[in-house]
């Protein structure tokens, strides 16, 4: 078993690399892993972090209601899509909005992928102090943060733009944030 498996699965947080930058990533079915990333990231907890999947199938087996006619043509991808969360599913995951949940597919690096598709989801936000550089090397992630983590995934180099976030939630798609992805 791949230590970043083992990682997870014993509930500590990792760094994975994703086809944007370096992300810090959690078990997402218990609260307690979500909330220590939190405090690991500096992140404010009214502020949500996203669910990332391997591959569609993946997602579906955790959001059964997410509508895939919405991700056409977006994943997988360099998006971070807010979805509409009817069942109010990973409450400690969608921040102030529990009628709302991000979701990821990425382009993930082998390793990466075969990691996220052993343990089914995992939760993820940028490896970086809230507010601070997206990190596209490991080594730009804080000492800190790298020393917390069960496990990390260094594959060189990423591209260190962070993901596109869309926001499907309403009559017409938001961008929340510009990044990676075209739109």
């Amino acid at each position: 078993m791949h230590p970043a498996v083992a990682a997870l699965r014993a509930r500590r947080p990792v760094i994975l690399p994703t086809d944007t930058v370096y992300g810090l990533c959690a078990w997402p079915f218990r609260p307690e892993p979500v909330e220590r990333l939190y405090r690991l990231k500096g992140r404010d907890p009214a502020k949500p972090i996203a669910l990332l999947a391997a591959d569609l199938d993946a997602l579906l087996a955790v959001l059964p209601e997410l509508d895939l006619a919405v991700t056409e043509g977006l994943l997988p991808g360099p998006y971070t899509l807010i979805v509409p969360n009817p069942a109010r599913r990973f409450p400690w995951l969608t921040g102030d909005n529990p009628d709302a949940i991000g979701v990821r597919v990425p382009d993930l690096p082998a390793e990466a992928a075969e990691i996220v598709g052993a343990v089914g989801v995992v939760c993820a936000t940028s490896a970086n102090v809230a507010g601070g550089p997206n990190p596209s090397r490991v080594e730009e992630i804080p000492a800190e943060m790298r020393a917390a983590c069960g496990a990390i995934v260094d594959v060189g180099q990423l591209p260190g733009t962070p993901s596109t976030v869309l926001d499907l939630t309403g009559d017409e798609p938001q961008v929340v944030r510009e990044g990676a992805g075209q739109h």
